[in-house]
């Protein structure tokens, strides 16, 4: 990882940050914006099925990964997330994990829609941490309790959860953001799929949002090699041992959190979280 503005950044991505900072938006980019292990790929999906119309079909005519393009993103041998949009037809899609502070100015002069999925911090410690087992970019992330504490003290990849998604709360009225919940999103997708298109200003028949409810589904998009990555190579993402579609549930911390780290957590996160009116769920 490499420091940029002071948030710990993949050393790749980091070396392409210029060409990032200087991305050119336009006002009718819709942006997915989440801290990592988020429900990115799933908002992704729900977001390109609603400018598909609701037809999986054309939602099949490529990877999730070339359908919205990563911004940041960069390995060897492969096109950059710039690149890919800058070839790129209006409207596009795009997703990022930047902290709000490291946005490129461009999207808000050119007032581009953003959708930032907020998932609660300590699911997001567990998928992270196997997510860090599976990708051979990111540093290893040693036994759990290692990673447990470097996530709380925010050194790792895009730095600290906390500060990522109240900084993104904060800015939410100053900007064109739709702020969700993963957990919400998890309970009720019907509903918080009708928010994504009134913010998008897009109207769609009941029928047809029943659809993407459908085709967005956990165990659909697990059987999907369109967004399960499967398509990516295993000495680039390994799933011989997990899944990139792991469980997809709220709550699956218990399974991995001692009490005493349950504890350490709680009183960290209070702190961490003092002065703030988000609220998250930790179960639903």
């Amino acid at each position: 990882m490499t420091m940029v503005h002071g948030i710990p950044i993949g050393a790749e991505s980091a070396e392409n940050w210029e060409r990032v900072e200087e991305f050119q938006a336009r006002p009718d980019d819709v942006v997915i914006s989440t801290y990592p292990k988020a429900g990115t790929t799933w908002t992704s999906e729900i977001v390109d099925m609603i400018y598909c119309g609701g037809d999986p079909e054309k939602c099949k005519r490529d990877t999730i990964y070339n359908r919205v393009p990563y911004l940041e993103f960069r390995i060897p041998n492969m096109p950059t997330g710039v690149e890919l949009l800058e070839g790129r037809p209006s409207p596009r899609l795009l997703k990022t994990h930047l902290p709000i502070q490291l946005m490129p100015e461009s999207f808000w002069d050119k007032k581009s829609k953003v959708i930032y999925i907020a998932r609660n911090a300590k699911d997001v410690a567990v998928s992270y941490y196997f997510f860090h087992n599976m990708v051979k970019a990111l540093p290893d992330p040693g036994p759990w309790d290692i990673f447990l504490d470097s996530y709380m003290k925010g050194y790792v990849c895009y730095g600290s959860w906390h500060d990522h998604v109240k900084g993104w709360w904060e800015k939410r009225y100053d900007h064109n953001i739709l702020y969700l919940f993963y957990e919400d999103l998890k309970e009720n997708p019907k509903r918080e799929i009708r928010k994504m298109l009134q913010f998008l200003e897009i109207k769609m028949t009941d029928d047809i949002v029943e659809k993407i409810v459908h085709h967005t589904s956990f165990e659909e998009m697990k059987n999907n090699d369109m967004v399960n990555y499967k398509t990516i190579a295993n000495d680039v993402l390994d799933q011989t041992t997990t899944t990139f579609m792991r469980k997809g549930l709220a709550g699956d911390w218990k399974n991995y959190f001692t009490v005493a780290q349950n504890k350490t957590f709680d009183e960290d996160y209070k702190k961490q979280m003092s002065g703030t009116n988000l609220h998250f769920r930790t179960e639903i």
